[in-house]
C-alpha cells in the first residue's frame, strides 16, 4: 500500500492533532529504521497505523478484547493500553494489512512486550519521541535515540513507568516484563 493511500485510510479515524502526531511518528520512525536497519517500508506502514483504534469507543474496543482472546487482564489496567492491540486487529480486519511483523508493531507499541523485535523497537521509540512530543524526559530519549535504540528506549519506560508511579496509577505487567528484558539483556551483552 502506498503512504498516501495509507495516510487517507488513517486519517478518517483519527483527529486533526492525532494525524499531525501521526505524521511524525511516521518520519521519525523511517529516520530510525534507516539508522538501525529496520525495514524501512514496513517501520512507514506500522507507524502510519499505528493509532488506528484510539479513537474507537471503549466499549467496542472492550468487546474485541474480550472476542478475541486479548489477555484479559488488560482490561484492568489504562484504557490508554487498549488501542494498540485492538488497532492491529482492525488494520487487519478492515485494512488488510496481513504482515505479522507490522501488526505487532502496532500491537505492542504502547506496553511493549519482553523480546522485542527491532521494528517493534523504532515504533515504541518513535511514538515516544516524535517532534510534536512535549514532555519532561522526551529530549534525553530522543538523544539517546541519536545513538542507541536499546538505551532509548529503557529510558522512555523508565520515565513511564515512574510518571504512572507518580500519579499512583497501576503499571501494565507486560510493561515491566518488558523493562526487565531490555535491562537483563543488555547486562548479558556487557
Amino acid at each position: 500500500m502506498n503512504r498516501e493511500k495509507a495516510l487517507m485510510i488513517v486519517k478518517a479515524q483519527l483527529t486533526e492533532h492525532r494525524y499531525q502526531h501521526t505524521i511524525g511518528v511516521m518520519e521519525t520512525a523511517i529516520g530510525l529504521a534507516m539508522k538501525y536497519g529496520a525495514d524501512v517500508k514496513k517501520a512507514e506502514v506500522a507507524a502510519i497505523f499505528h493509532d488506528y483504534a484510539k479513537f474507537r469507543p471503549k466499549d467496542e474496543m472492550k468487546v474485541v478484547i474480550i472476542e478475541q482472546n486479548f489477555s484479559k487482564d488488560l482490561l484492568e489496567y489504562n484504557e490508554e493500553l487498549w488501542h494498540a492491540p485492538v488497532g492491529a486487529y482492525f488494520v487487519e480486519k478492515e485494512v488488510g494489512i496481513t504482515d505479522q511483523e507490522v501488526l505487532d508493531a502496532i500491537r505492542y507499541h504502547t506496553a511493549g512486550r519482553p523480546q522485542m523485535t527491532l521494528l517493534e523497537k523504532v515504533i515504541y521509540v518513535a511514538d515516544y519521541i516524535e517532534p510534536g512530543r512535549h514532555f519532561p524526559g522526551v529530549d534525553q530519549v530522543r538523544d539517546m535515540a541519536n545513538s542507541d535504540l536499546d538505551e532509548a528506549l529503557i529510558q522512555a519506560m523508565k520515565n513511564t513507568i515512574g510518571f504512572l508511579m507518580k500519579k499512583s496509577q497501576p503499571v501494565y505487567p507486560q510493561t515491566f516484563q518488558t523493562y526487565n528484558d531490555l535491562v537483563q539483556t543488555r547486562r548479558k551483552k556487557e
